[in-house]
């Protein structure tokens, strides 16, 4: 049986969201926001910046792809450190 996305989205974390994790999940989000406006915008962004319209949004572009394999890293990290602290605490 395949799980849909509304399975999927309710689906709680494994582990509980640090400080941390929750700046860098909110710092993609935005940046997937203001690449989204970079690029609406482009016309009159190039119109104020010139030619660095482009370099403004492949700037954006490259940090969010570094910070999305840190982010997947830290919460891969933190959840199976949960994981194995909750199967630690079931086998006693």
């Amino acid at each position: 049986m395949m799980m849909t996305l509304l399975d999927w989205l309710k689906t709680p974390m494994a582990a509980p969201e640090t400080p941390t994790l929750k700046i860098i999940r909110k710092a993609i989000l935005g940046m997937s926001i203001a690449i989204v406006i970079s690029i609406v915008a482009i016309d009159p962004l190039r119109a104020v910046i010139g030619i660095g319209a482009g370099a403004v949004v492949a700037g954006l572009l490259l940090v969010l792809a570094a910070l999305v394999p840190v982010y997947l890293a830290m919460k891969t990290r933190a959840d199976d450190a949960h994981l194995a602290a909750l199967l630690a605490e079931t086998q006693r």
